[in-house]
């Protein structure tokens, strides 16, 4: 996925910018990167962090870099921030979002005559390139900020820092959060709000979707309005993705995942001996579980980070669940003979949460109850560059459905397995149930989970489970 981090100060940047980007560090895993604008124009650093943290590899860079205008990433995907020299001057770049229609504007661009291409990721054009040679196409800087996250089919949320300040653009959708900060010293934007606290900002303002503002030392001007009716926030970042002391539309992470799991306790009717979440994202929704089912709380495994930063993960599947599995360590008094309900934020594939529960039992648990806190996943992301799934075939509810169906599967089909009250959508759970060899199973509900935001649904992205744009 990604975060991005940008200061605009009267005083030195640098400090701001090293720890607001780290603090983004859960969003990403490949590459971190740092831009500021000072004295001496601009200077940039960008690293791998696949296997040591952001901290690690920019320290050396944030003793060497001073600017008042900074901006930076965590990324999942292409090296960023970029500088890019065109008609608008010399300026740098950042964003997060997913293209999918690359082919077609890259094409476009070639069409119009004379465009080319540098950076490139993996074998394919550097996403943020192709966007800053969007920006390039329109006459100044905030028509072409407009044209990129208009023609992209997907999402986009941009970062640019230029002279005369920083540019922040939240997607059309408004998929993503941008925020922004305050202090006395200036102001910094951020996808997460909480990454400023600790910096001694204070929340300023959360922009709307498809607005764009520009910060300066002094100010923060909005140069284009949001339309705040085209708002549909990915709902995973409350349920997985979103660090707990984040908020999204004013909706705090960590209570919101508090009142998915008292939704899931008043359905349920199971009465394990404790309740569990798997580390970390587990853990809130199980502690609402426990609050609103009077069950108690335990914690029978443990994730052993010291030496197992979320950074140090392969994208290799296969090593990915070998990793997960070797963070976790038993603590056998609280497992050993007893009846263990167990929250984990979701199930993509399977292969981890059923190595989990084979865990359990060979550290001697009874029975173990799974309880998702989301929905079953039934469409790969459209708009998030979420790395849990390459294809939807990869997603356990597909091939069960895949078989259930044998191969004829529709979207009309793919409607009644996400209905829960369907006699397929039990069928494809207690499928899962039996491959996973779980005791019992039941998902949470999609209009519980929504509840659980205090939303309305129509301002809420909810794709992947029930494939409605």
């Amino acid at each position: 996925m990604g975060g991005f981090f940008g200061v605009a100060s009267q005083q030195d940047c640098v400090f701001d910018l090293f720890f607001g980007i780290d603090y983004h560090s859960h969003l990403g895993t490949r590459r971190g990167g740092m831009a500021v604008y000072g004295k001496d124009g601009f200077n940039r650093a960008i690293h791998n962090i696949e296997n040591a943290p952001f901290r690690t590899k920019f320290d050396k860079d944030v003793h060497e870099m001073q600017g008042n205008y900074g901006i930076g990433c965590i990324s999942d995907y292409e090296p960023q921030p970029l500088i890019i020299r065109s008609h608008h001057g010399t300026y740098a770049i950042t964003t997060v979002g997913k293209i999918n229609n690359t082919e077609e504007l890259i094409q476009r661009l070639f069409d119009v005559g004379h465009a080319h291409f540098l950076e490139m990721s993996g074998g394919e054009v550097n996403a943020t390139e192709l966007v800053a040679a969007l920006i390039n196409r329109k006459e100044n800087l905030i028509e072409g900020i407009n044209f990129a996250l208009e023609v992209i089919d997907g999402s986009l949320s941009i970062v640019l820092m230029n002279k005369a300040g920083i540019y922040a653009a939240r997607d059309k959708h408004g998929r993503m959060p941008v925020v922004v900060g305050k202090k006395d010293e200036g102001y910094c934007v951020s996808f997460e709000n909480f990454a400023y606290k600790n910096l001694g900002y204070c929340d300023y303002k959360e922009l709307g979707p498809g607005e764009v503002v520009v910060v300066t030392e002094k100010d923060c001007l909005t140069l284009s309005n949001p339309n705040d009716e085209n708002l549909k926030i990915c709902t995973f970042l409350w349920v997985y993705y979103g660090y707990p002391s984040s908020s999204y539309e004013g909706v705090s992470v960590e209570q919101m995942r508090y009142n998915c799991g008292a939704k899931m306790a008043q359905r349920d009717n199971v009465r394990p001996d404790t309740v569990a979440g798997v580390p970390d994202s587990g853990i809130a929704h199980a502690i609402g579980y426990a609050n609103e089912s009077g069950i108690p709380f335990s914690r029978p495994f443990i994730k052993y980070t010291p030496t197992w930063p979320r950074s140090f993960m392969p994208t290799i599947q296969s090593k990915r669940d070998l990793i997960a599995r070797m963070k976790l360590l038993a603590v056998d008094e609280l497992i050993k003979d007893k009846s263990l309900l167990l929250i984990d934020d979701s199930i993509v594939r399977g292969t981890q949460l059923r190595e989990t529960t084979e865990f359990l039992y060979q550290s001697g648990a009874k029975e173990v109850h799974i309880r998702p806190a989301c929905p079953p996943l039934l469409y790969g992301c459209k708009y998030l560059n979420f790395s849990r799934s390459s294809s939807e075939m990869d997603l356990i509810t597909r091939r069960v459905i895949e078989r259930l169906e044998n191969g004829k599967v529709t979207d009309e089909i793919l409607q009644e397995y996400a209905n829960p009250e369907s006699e397929k959508y039990e069928t494809m759970v207690e499928e899962i149930r039996k491959e996973l060899n779980f005791t019992s199973l039941r998902f949470n509900r999609l209009d519980d989970m929504l509840d659980a935001t205090g939303l309305e649904r129509c301002k809420l992205c909810t794709y992947c489970w029930d494939g409605k744009e």
